[in-house]
């Protein structure tokens, strides 16, 4: 986790040159003229490398923070307004969604900083910048836009995510306008053909049964909805989100923590992700890490465990699976001539049956000076940022253990007592972990460890003394001394998992672009899927590559009993670094190397042809 939060920050978070290229996409009105989404680029690496500093505590990428975000206002013409479309071309395409996150990466950029000055400047630009909003988008009897209309796309979805960053500015300032305003939001409910937060309220349609099934906008607008519940305390959107968050795991979220096996939309995937013919563009990993950020905020809000077995399910695989730590240029950038091809840090699109990583960058715009980017390489940074953030969370009764990370971790409990925790573990490749603590004075609280849901047998001793373990969360209430040490042991058998067979099925999953209009296609099993299986050792997805030593395309038969595959951990067998390697057992007697899913594929070519789910006889 540290090597991989030191590596996007060298590569990508500390490049001026790159914060500079996204401001200038506002002081050369860059959108219009295509209707883009250029305007995003700023914001969404701006959140994650505030994320990211709040753990690597980097002078040097605050500085870096702080130029631009100085550069940013700067941007604002006399009223306020900052957008990468100029004016005559405004409230269309992407331009509210652009603005919705300069307005986030300030935000965020306010909960690193402690320059009350600078802080107020900011302040006062996103004030200007909502205000400028709210002149011209309301109520028509307002005579004013409709949110939902300032787009071309998704029916709304776009825009009414500006939702949040309103929320959090009302946080913020505490100005009624800004809550009314938020209130405005929440009425039209994310779209002009229905009112999506209604839809998860009554819990009869399953996300990929809406109008309109966009992943990561539609998880976006329930992220303000989640900020605005906190004010209102209504427990209507709480049901809503709670209803939506359920619905995605039950029926979308694959084996490796993301959504969408047609293109970036909820899909059913949960039935889908072994069939053969899915699309390359896949697992968007927009998707992936704004699913983490959801999971992350439901966590807090509801302390149910799940949401933090999904966070992990999400990291281990999808999201380290996404880092471009090979710098590979993908494929059809070296096709081209009009562009400075360069290698971006992360990945768009992660397959699950055989198939190669570098399958399109996700979101691609080419900007003024022949550099591009995307959209999946700006937020993935905010992914390795939330890692650090869900790893340890507080309670008015102590502490809560999420993720078991290597390493020492300093905190105060909610009465001010500090608090060390040293964690000594090799998790995910082992399940053997060690928490000692050391509290600055003897002190009772609750340290809740997560007990995750793949665990079935899952052992506990604090000082020698075997502990009672229950499901989700383990409390343990005691006066903790100093030294005190608690030693967990997770079950970590490699269990297969089956594909779901499903027949034929309904999905709203075609746009028709010039309409703004999606429409129900037919989908049918694939005959092959029922022909793979997949492994999970702990939070981890086993995958084959060609590098191996076999092609990815042969099937094979791998010995499972009682539901369990027989594994046996290497070191070195596989040519290239991961985090778990090892063999399992074959039905003839032989074996086969895999590594964990995140570590494969990452020559972006055949040479690493991958799969996790496995095909077998």
């Amino acid at each position: 986790i540290d090597t991989a939060a030191r590596y996007i920050e060298d590569f990508q978070l500390l490049n001026p040159e790159l914060w500079a290229r996204f401001v200038d996409q506002f002081q050369h009105d860059a959108d219009g003229a295509d209707y883009g989404w250029r305007g995003e680029f700023w914001g969404k690496m701006m959140r994650g490398a505030c994320f990211t500093y709040s753990y690597t505590q980097n002078t040097e990428l605050y500085s870096v923070l702080r130029k631009t975000v100085c550069d940013m206002i700067e941007c604002a013409n006399e009223e306020g307004r900052i957008s990468s479309y100029a004016p005559e071309r405004e409230y269309d395409g992407w331009d509210i969604w652009g603005r919705k996150y300069v307005l986030l990466g300030m935000q965020y950029f306010l909960e690193i900083s402690t320059e009350g000055e600078l802080n107020e400047k900011i302040i006062s630009s996103m004030c200007a910048q909502v205000d400028y909003i709210m002149q011209k988008i309301g109520r028509k009897e307002d005579g004013k836009l409709l949110i939902t209309k300032a787009t071309r796309h998704w029916r709304g979805l776009n825009s009414s995510s500006l939702l949040e960053p309103v929320v959090r500015l009302y946080t913020i300032t505490g100005e009624k306008r800004y809550f009314d305003f938020a209130s405005y939001i929440v009425e039209l409910g994310g779209t002009d053909v229905v009112n999506i937060f209604n839809l998860a309220y009554e819990d009869k349609f399953i996300p990929y049964q809406y109008p309109v099934t966009k992943a990561y906008e539609m998880t976006s607008c329930f992220e303000g909805l989640l900020e605005f519940y906190r004010h209102t305390k209504e427990e209507k959107y709480r049901t809503a989100i709670i209803n939506f968050a359920n619905r995605v795991l039950e029926t979308d979220f694959t084996i490796i923590g993301s959504c969408g096996c047609t293109s970036e939309y909820f899909d059913h995937s949960v039935v889908r992700q072994a069939n053969t013919n899915n699309e390359k563009i896949m697992q968007e990993t927009c998707v992936t890490v704004t699913m983490m950020k959801f999971f992350y905020q439901l966590t807090l809000l509801t302390g149910d465990g799940r949401y933090s077995d999904a966070f992990e399910r999400a990291l281990y695989n999808a999201y380290l699976g996404s880092i471009n730590t090979e710098k590979v240029i993908e494929p059809s950038i070296k096709a081209r001539s009009d562009v400075f091809a360069e290698p971006l840090p992360f990945d768009s699109y992660s397959p699950l049956t055989a198939g190669t990583r570098g399958n399109g960058v996700g979101g691609l715009k080419v900007m003024r000076d022949g550099h591009y980017y995307g959209c999946c390489a700006c937020i993935g940074s905010a992914g390795i940022g939330l890692a650090a953030k869900m790893a340890l969370l507080t309670s008015r009764d102590g502490l809560c253990v999420n993720l078991y990370f290597d390493g020492e971790i300093k905190t105060r409990l909610f009465d001010n007592t500090a608090v060390t925790l040293i964690t000594s573990t090799e998790y995910p490749k082992s399940g053997e972990v060690k928490i000692t603590v050391i509290p600055k004075k003897e002190t009772e609280f609750t340290l809740m460890l997560r007990n995750p849901s793949w665990s079935k047998n899952t052992l506990l001793s604090v000082n020698g003394e075997n502990v009672c373990v229950s499901c989700g969360y383990i409390p343990i209430r005691r006066t903790w001394k100093n030294g005190d040490t608690l030693v967990l042991s997770f079950d970590m058998r490699t269990e297969a998992i089956y594909p779901i067979p499903y027949g034929t099925q309904i999905l709203i999953a075609k746009p028709i672009w010039g309409a703004n209009y999606m429409i129900p296609v037919f989908d049918e099993e694939d005959p092959i899927a029922k022909n793979h299986i997949a492994l999970r050792r702990g939070p981890v997805i086993l995958a084959q590559d060609n590098r191996l030593g076999y092609s990815v395309d042969n099937p094979t038969q791998i010995f499972v009993e009682d539901g369990f595959a027989s594994f046996v951990s290497t070191e070195g067998e596989a040519p290239y670094g991961n985090l778990v390697e090892g063999r399992v057992k074959l039905a003839d007697g032989g074996e086969l190397l895999l590594t964990d899913y995140a570590s494969a594929g990452k020559t972006f070519d055949e040479r690493s042809k991958m799969a996790a789910w496995i095909l077998i006889k």
